[in-house]
C-alpha cells in the first residue's frame, strides 16, 4: 500500500500549526467578549453635582481586517508581504461598543475604535485564510508556508507555547523524605490562587490560600456553614471510621456557631477591627479567594465545604495509602498554554489599564467643570502601543519573558520546529530532574528527542510532529449540553 496517499490527504486539510491557529481564532472569537465582560461597567469616582449616577458600559468587540492607515489618512487592506518588505505592523482595528448612563437613561452610545491586534498569519481574520494555492503565490506569498506566527515592525514574531500545571485539579504528591502534601490552583478569569493542605506533626489538617496561612481545616468548613461535627464527618466521608477526623473535631469543639468560626479566623490573620467589621472582611475573603473558580458570590458556600471535605479525603486516603499520590509530571496534570491563551492574559491586563485611563480622563475634564463626551477621550494608542511593546519584546504580564520569539527561518525544518516548541515555566538554573526526565505520557505528544543540552535540557521541549491541541471548553458550557442530554432521556 501506498503510505504517501495517506500522508497527501492528511496535509490537505491539516497543518502543522493548526492547534495554534484555532486557539488565536477562540481568542478573537470568544476571548476577547469574555475579558469585556468581565470589566463590563465603569463607574467614575467624580462626578458633576447635578447628575446621581453616572455609569460607562461595553458592550460587543469584534475585530476587522488586517488594514493600513497611508500618510494622507487613507485606509486599505494589507497583506503580509507587504508588511515585511516596508517593515511595518500586520494588526486589524479592534471596535466596542460603549454606552454612557446618565441616571440609568442612556445619553449616547456608539462603537469606537479602542487599538490594533496583531493578527496571526493564516488565521480566520487574516487576508491568506483560504485562498488557493495560484492566489497565494500571487501575493508573493510561499503557497507551503504554514502561518501561525506574527508580523510586528516587519520581523516575523512566534508565541511560544507554554507548559503549565493544570488548574482547578487537586493534586496531592507524596515526595520521597518527605512530608505529604496537597496543592490546588484555583483558576477563574484572572484569579490564580494557589490553595496548599498539609498535616502537621500535632495531627491537624492545615490549609493555606491568599492571606490565610496556616488555617486548620475545620475551622474553614464550620465558617463555611458546615457547623454540626455529623455533618462535617459526612463531607469528609460517608464511612464513619475517620479517626483523623475525630481528632481535629474534638480539637475545635469550642467552636459552636458558624460566626465563631469566621471570627477565630479574622483573628488569626490579624484583622483588627470592631467585631462586625472584622467578621464582614473575613466573610468576603472566603467568597472571593477561597475556591474562586466555584462562584465568588455568598451563595455557595455550601459548595465549597463540599469541595473542601472531597479533597480532605483524598488527601487522607494517600496518607493512609488507600490511594496513590499523583505524579504532577503526568501529562494528564498539566495543560499547553497556546498562543490564544497567552494573548488572552496580555489583552485582559491592558483592556484594565484602558478603561483606567478612560475613567481618569473622564474625572479629569469634569474638575474643569465639563462634561465630556466619552468618544473623544478613548486613547486608541494607549492599548496598541502596551500589545505591541509586550510582541516586539517577549516580556509579557506577570513578569515572564521570551514568550514571544523572533521566528527562526534558517530553513524550512527549524522554522515548523521554532513554531511546535512547548517551554517549560520551571527556572533552568535548578535541578528539577522529574520535569526534565521524559515521561511515559509524552509519547505521541511531545517529541523525545528534540531538547537542547545544557542547561534546558527537558524544559524546552518539542511537540511531536503530527501532534494537534484540543481547545479548552468552558465548564459551564459543558454542564449545560450535559443537562440538553439530560432531558432528552440519554
Amino acid at each position: 500500500m501506498d503510505k504517501s496517499i495517506l500522508i497527501k490527504k492528511y496535509f490537505e486539510e491539516k497543518k502543522f500549526v493548526d492547534s495554534n491557529i484555532q486557539s488565536f481564532n477562540n481568542f478573537l472569537e470568544k476571548g476577547l467578549q469574555v475579558v469585556v465582560e468581565e470589566n463590563k461597567e465603569a463607574e467614575p469616582a467624580i462626578i458633576p453635582h447635578n447628575i446621581e449616577k453616572f455609569k460607562i458600559r461595553f458592550g460587543r468587540i469584534t475585530v476587522g481586517k488586517p488594514e493600513i492607515t497611508e500618510a494622507d489618512g487613507s485606509k486599505r487592506p494589507i497583506f503580509p508581504t507587504e508588511a515585511r518588505l516596508r517593515k511595518i505592523s500586520y494588526y486589524a482595528p479592534i471596535y466596542l461598543e460603549v454606552s454612557t448612563y446618565i441616571n440609568d437613561v442612556q445619553r449616547e452610545s456608539f462603537v469606537a475604535e479602542i487599538g490594533k491586534m496583531p493578527i496571526m498569519l493564516r488565521s480566520k481574520y487574516c487576508h491568506l485564510h483560504g485562498l488557493s494555492r495560484e492566489d497565494l503565490i500571487k501575493r508573493g506569498e510561499d503557497p507551503t508556508d504554514p502561518g501561525g506566527y506574527f508580523i510586528i515592525n516587519g520581523t516575523e514574531r512566534v508565541i511560544v507555547n507554554v507548559e503549565d500545571l493544570a488548574g482547578n485539579n487537586f493534586v496531592v504528591e507524596s515526595p520521597p523524605g518527605k512530608d505529604i502534601t496537597g496543592r490546588f490552583f484555583a483558576a477563574k478569569g484572572s484569579y490564580k490562587i494557589p490553595h496548599n493542605f498539609e498535616r502537621k506533626k500535632d495531627g491537624i489538617y492545615y490549609m493555606s490560600f491568599t492571606r490565610v496561612k496556616n488555617m486548620p481545616i475545620v475551622i474553614v468548613l464550620k465558617a463555611l456553614g458546615l457547623v454540626k461535627d455529623e455533618e462535617i464527618m459526612k463531607a469528609v466521608s460517608g464511612e464513619k471510621n475517620y479517626e483523623e477526623v475525630i481528632l481535629n473535631l474534638f480539637e475545635f469543639v469550642d467552636i459552636k456557631t458558624q460566626e465563631d468560626a469566621i471570627d477565630y479566623i479574622s483573628k488569626r490573620i490579624g484583622i483588627a477591627q470592631a467585631k462586625e467589621i472584622r467578621i464582614e472582611r473575613t466573610r468576603e475573603i472566603l467568597d472571593k479567594y477561597l475556591l474562586p473558580n466555584i462562584d465568588m458570590e455568598s451563595g455557595s458556600r455550601m459548595v465549597k465545604a463540599k469541595n473542601l471535605g472531597k479533597m480532605l479525603k483524598k488527601f487522607i486516603d494517600v496518607r493512609s495509602g488507600a490511594r496513590n499520590s499523583d505524579d504532577k509530571d503526568h501529562y494528564m496534570n498539566k495543560r499547553l498554554r497556546l498562543s490564544g491563551d497567552l494573548m488572552i492574559d496580555l489583552f485582559r491586563v491592558n483592556f484594565k489599564i484602558l478603561v483606567g485611563d478612560i475613567l481618569y480622563n473622564f474625572q479629569r475634564i469634569i474638575k474643569r467643570g465639563k462634561l465630556p463626551s466619552i468618544r473623544v477621550i478613548i486613547r486608541d494608542k494607549l492599548l496598541t502601543s502596551r500589545l505591541y511593546s509586550a510582541m516586539a519584546t517577549g516580556e509579557w504580564v506577570g513578569g515572564r519573558q521570551g514568550v514571544s520569539q523572533r521566528m527562526d527561518r534558517s530553513n524550512f525544518l527549524a522554522m515548523i520546529s521554532h513554531l511546535q516548541k512547548v517551554v517549560s515555566p520551571l527556572s533552568s538554573s535548578q535541578e528539577n530532574f522529574d520535569a526534565r526526565a521524559l515521561h511515559c505520557t509524552h509519547i505521541g505528544r511531545l517529541c523525545p528527542i528534540e531538547t537542547p543540552e545544557g542547561t534546558n535540557i527537558g524544559l524546552r521541549k518539542n511537540l511531536a510532529m503530527l501532534c494537534s491541541v484540543s481547545q479548552g471548553v468552558n465548564e459551564t458550557e459543558v454542564l449545560d449540553i450535559i443537562k440538553e442530554l439530560d432531558l432528552k432521556g440519554v
